[in-house]
């Protein structure tokens, strides 16, 4: 103990030094040449006209004369008395013209005593600082720095690991946490197995996967999953992110490379779980012949002999999370490497519901609380989204000050997540309110006809989020994963429901449509150049489907002939043309139910529960709608669009 107590106490001494050391010669120069020229005596400055004319007046009785500067002391001025007399000189200075080479003969003719100043005499002090000094501060500068708290480590350190680690699975979290994934859990419950039980795989030759990459969208819960896998196996875990091995120095990333796998191979058997995989693992063709980041590469280049070299990395499984496999180098997602690839999909109705108990676990719930029906109610929520339903939904319980969470709560909470929060603050003039409620009827009654567009459960001309002035809340009674033609043209059908509204009302259109009218022609467009729904250019795409897992991705176009290009564009439109046709033959046939429900809408705000759904199935279609549906074309003698408003 006592040796550690003096180890501990040199430490200090070592930085104060470098510290002391760069004070005391800033302090010195400080004394030597900058404080005398604040603190000395102030010599007067004139004008060198001034001087010459005082020259010349005899009223200069010595100069000292220098290339840039020229000091002079004045006679005693004799209409003074005698007590004046014995004050000291008057002493001024002034700065010479370089072009006056007359200056010595004028001093000479008025007998003035000029010459230079003698040599500076500094002392010994400032002939040491002059020399020594220089060195001296660099040193004390320098050793300032690198004995500064955590600097010399830091300095030395830069290519180590910055991986965070967690001893004997103490990550926190276990299998019974993660729920919504049974298919991966089940994938990933043999690595932990073979971590408990590794003889049993070996007796009989199997050798354990030295790479598991972990691929969904974003929220799923891949962290979490790495997380369980090495809670349950009780083995070091340790945790990196793939931007945290790229730094602008060449060659850092990839010795953080090898320090890591040298800590997990002395910890072994362990894992090491790298996130946001896609940060680091890069296509490296997607940089040309001769670009890309070198820094980059030579990174990737390490992992890769990290993970399949000629030297065998035993008891060290590799888990990578990300949400862009198609970027990733071919060579780290081979065999030997990444041998198993496991994808952490949106849970369905049965996986929300688990989520869901998971997160409520320590949330107060109400008696009418049904975890299945909010199951029902979030469609596409990934873990992260319900997690953050529960939070939010517990504090609105809490803000209306009730003691357990109620229905009613969650139901809010839906609707945050989805429209965003209610904007009170954000009044409507009536003429607005009004165009905004047909707009939203004219929505519900299209999606209530329409094949697979699900429930409406409200409408609300409350404004929500960043711009909605309105909402039409439809909720799947099922979950989907595949869409019919019909139910394209029914769903671009009930987007155009709501401009198709203000048509026949207001014989006008405002700009509350404008994201509508962009969902339903991305829509269309989809179907006929990724989805080949057209009977014109057949099953062809002309899109490159790219970045599964992640949304609001545009796809690039093939390359394509200006007539492709012209005959897409005309799809297109008569999609949307046939769309909005159908959307004002519902709306102008069932008229009166538009005009009802409208004013309805108006005066109490929200429409919802059996009052809504009693007035939406009065809704009747025309004739012409089930065969659109089915075909995508309407008979050639149908009525113009004008006669229809009309």
């Amino acid at each position: 103990m006592p040796v550690e107590t003096n180890n501990k106490m040199k430490a200090p001494r070592s930085r104060q030094f470098g510290g002391g050391l760069l004070i005391l010669f800033t302090l010195l120069l400080l004394l030597n040449f900058v404080v005398p020229s604040f603190f000395g005596p102030r010599t007067p400055q004139i004008a060198y006209s001034d001087f010459v004319a005082q020259v010349q007046a005899g009223k200069v009785s010595q100069a000292l004369i220098t290339p840039d500067r020229i000091e002079f002391t004045l006679k005693p001025d004799p209409t003074t008395d005698s007590s004046q007399t014995q004050q000291a000189p008057r002493v001024y200075r002034t700065t010479p013209v370089p072009v006056d080479l007359d200056l010595p003969k004028i001093l000479r003719d008025n007998n003035v005593e000029f010459g230079a100043p003698p040599p500076s005499n500094s002392g010994w002090i400032g002939t040491l600082l002059s020399w020594v000094a220089p060195p001296l501060i660099f040193f004390g500068i320098w050793a300032f720095l690198i004995n500064r708290q955590g600097a010399g480590q830091a300095s030395l350190t830069v290519g180590k690991s910055k991986a965070r680690i967690y001893s004997e699975g103490s990550t926190g979290v276990k299998f019974s946490d993660v729920a919504g994934v049974d298919e991966a859990k089940a994938e990933l419950q043999e690595i932990v197995d073979f971590l408990k039980n590794a003889n049993k795989y070996t007796s009989l030759g199997a050798k354990i996967p030295k790479g598991v990459l972990l691929v969904g969208s974003p929220g799923t819960g891949k962290t979490l999953l790495a997380k369980a896998i090495a809670g349950e196996a009780g083995v070091p875990f340790f945790s990196i992110s793939g931007s945290e091995f790229i730094e602008l120095f060449v060659g850092v990333g990839a010795s953080r490379v090898r320090d890591l796998f040298d800590q997990a191979k002395k910890q072994a058997p362990c894992i090491v779980f790298i996130d946001e995989l896609d940060a680091l693992g890069k296509s490296r063709a997607q940089g040309g012949m001769y670009g890309g980041n070198d820094e980059r590469e030579q990174t990737l280049n390490q992992l890769l002999t990290e993970m399949d070299g000629f030297e065998a990395n035993t008891g060290v499984i590799l888990l990578a999370a990300t949400n862009r496999p198609e970027v990733l180098d071919p060579a780290l997602r081979r065999p030997g490497r990444f041998d198993r690839q496991v994808v952490v999909d949106r849970p369905d109705k049965i996986g929300r519901e688990a989520i869901l108990k998971v997160h409520a676990r320590n949330v107060k719930l109400a008696d009418d609380v049904d975890l299945g029906a909010i199951a029902v109610r979030t469609p596409g929520f990934v873990g992260a989204d319900l997690a953050n339903l529960v939070n939010e939904a517990a504090l609105l319980a809490a803000r209306n000050g009730r003691q357990a969470v109620v229905m009613a709560d969650f139901a809010e909470a839906i609707e945050r997540v989805i429209a965003g929060l209610e904007k009170k603050s954000r009044v409507l003039n009536d003429t607005e309110k009004k165009i905004v409620a047909y707009h939203e009827v004219g929505h519900a009654i299209i999606a209530s006809l329409m094949p697979g567009a699900g429930k409406v459960e409200k409408i609300s001309i409350v404004p929500r989020g960043v711009g909605a002035l309105g909402y039409t809340l439809q909720l799947p009674e099922e979950d989907r994963f595949l869409m019919a033609e019909d139910e394209i043209r029914g769903r671009i059908a009930t987007l155009l429901g709501g401009r198709s509204a203000e048509e026949l009302v207001f014989s006008k259109v405002s700009t509350g449509a404008s994201d509508d009218i962009q969902k339903a022609t991305d829509l269309a467009e989809r179907s006929v150049t990724l989805y080949g729904m057209s009977d014109h250019l057949g099953p062809i795409a002309f899109e490159k489907q790219q970045m599964q897992f992640l949304d609001g991705y545009q796809s690039p176009r093939r390359a394509v002939s200006p007539k492709v290009t012209e005959e897409i564009d005309r799809e297109v439109k008569e999609i949307v043309d046939n769309a909005h046709y159908v959307a004002l033959a519902i709306l102008n046939q069932n008229r009166d139910l538009l005009e009802e429900t409208a004013q309805d809408l108006l005066n109490r705000e929200v429409l919802e529960g059996d009052t809504l759904r009693d007035r939406l199935q009065q809704a009747t279609a025309p004739a012409e709608t089930e065969n659109w549906l089915l075909t995508g074309k309407l008979p050639e003698n149908i009525p113009l669009m004008q006669e229809t408003l009309a």
